[in-house]
């Protein structure tokens, strides 16, 4: 049986409080400067691609603004351009949501991107109901909950109909689509992008969610805790392929990590609970706890015990922030797992509520992160540094090595497109 190679991403710190901004080494979000540090890092690291996340509204938390939000985030596409210029392998992923933008601009901005770079767009499609992200455009919530994902299955169609109007020889055909959701009809303004359709991402752990990513997405950017909820979400999603006619190979699963290195595993664990304090303030334990809980925590002290209380359905504490899913069910594993060690608020945020974080040597996390493919628990990893922009740099220097060295990592890159790096078809034209 031959040796799974990995895939490897690289995503823009600044989302959340995930990143360390009082860290002397945290530099500005927006200057071009921070973008460009990363990708070509990303890039002299043979990545496969860069990453961004997607702001539209800053996020609101009992009437005032998300102490963890970040203003400045600029728009991922027009940076993504920019940095088409100054790399030359990288894939270029932007996060736009389907539920406030139409198929034509949007087909075009990617179309454009692809052809920018020479084949190296991505599009991670998302969705919102939440109406007061809407509050910012026209239409504001005008999209119920359940119709997300039909909107945006029909965007992505309607969109992979605008790209494959230009045949590869350059003749543009008109286009008809007729739906529930869009009544379009012309003539593509941009010719064919380089890769027949730009990559296409996907980010949701829900039922619907992992339906979508079988049936329309090339890479699912997932969230594990361990090896073995790994192991089971890459069967789940991977055996909903065949229904559509796709092959296991067609989609890639790349959860989002966090990697702490340290010359010894004592020396990374200290590095690493320093780290986790810094993203876990007490105001950011307490607020945490409430968006769970959906209730004002305020008078709780962060050091003590988790509340005894039923958490409450209560969408108004947050606003403008994906729900992290059932709440009841979280507030019990995290009341059962603050019980069982003793934990105080912010402790348990600390130990449950993090991205997954991998902490060693460079030796052990390249072991572990090579047991993850090779026990099909992961096809790669995209990588959430916590500093701005270096926070990639050490990976690539003591890392990437010895993944190539037992040969679960590229040595070069083989191809031009992010298609290739990624080992996907080129997509079916119909007509």
């Amino acid at each position: 049986m031959s040796r799974r190679r990995m895939h490897l991403a690289a995503h823009f710190p600044g989302v959340n409080n995930t990143t360390v901004w009082a860290d002397p080494e945290s530099r500005s979000q927006i200057e071009f400067s921070s973008f460009e540090h990363l990708a070509r890092t990303a890039e002299r690291g043979l990545f496969d691609f860069f990453f961004l996340a997607e702001g539209l509204r800053l996020r609101e938390h009992k009437g005032r603004i998300h102490d963890l939000d970040v203003v400045g985030r600029p728009e991922s596409i027009t940076v993504l351009s920019a940095l088409a210029g100054v790399t030359e392998h990288l894939g270029l992923a932007a996060t736009v949501n389907t539920t406030f933008n139409e198929p034509f601009e949007l087909a075009r901005r990617f179309a454009t991107l692809d052809h920018l770079s020479g084949g190296r767009a991505a599009w991670n499609v998302v969705t919102s109901s939440d109406a007061f992200t809407g509050e910012n455009f026209r239409r504001g919530g005008f999209l119920d909950r359940a119709d997300r994902y039909t909107r945006a299955a029909e965007f992505l169609e309607a969109a992979r109909e605008l790209w494959g109007s230009w045949t590869p020889d350059g003749v543009t055909r008109p286009f008809a689509h007729r739906g529930r959701h869009f009544d379009i009809a012309g003539e593509f303004t941009v010719p064919r992008p380089p890769q027949g359709n730009p990559v296409v991402i996907q980010a949701g752990d829900s039922d619907e969610g992992r339906e979508f990513a079988a049936s329309a997405a090339d890479v699912v950017f997932a969230r594990h805790s361990s090896l073995e909820e790994g192991r089971a979400f890459y069967a789940d999603v991977k055996r909903r392929l065949a229904k559509y006619g796709r092959t296991p190979d067609d989609l890639k699963i790349m959860p989002g990590i966090g990697v702490v290195l340290g010359d010894t595993a004592a020396e990374a664990q200290e590095k690493a609970a320093e780290i986790r304090r810094q993203q876990t303030s007490p105001q950011t334990a307490l607020l945490t706890l409430e968006q769970i809980w959906g209730v004002d925590l305020s008078s709780y002290d962060p050091d003590g015990p988790l509340p005894d209380i039923d958490p409450v359905v209560d969408p108004a504490l947050t606003q403008g922030r994906t729900r992290r899913g059932d709440t009841v069910a979280i507030a019990e594993k995290w009341a059962a797992l603050s019980r069982e060690k003793g934990l105080s608020i912010r402790q348990t945020v600390i130990e449950a509520g993090g991205r997954q974080l991998l902490i060693g040597t460079p030796d052990a996390v390249a072991t572990e992160l090579d047991d993850f493919v090779q026990r099909e628990a992961a096809d790669g990893f995209v990588l959430v540094p916590h500093l701005t922009p270096g926070g990639l740099d050490e990976f690539v220097d003591d890392v990437v090595p010895r993944l190539q060295e037992r040969g679960a990592f590229r040595t070069a890159y083989r191809g031009t497109t992010l298609r290739s790096h990624l080992g996907l078809p080129d997509p079916v034209r119909k007509g």
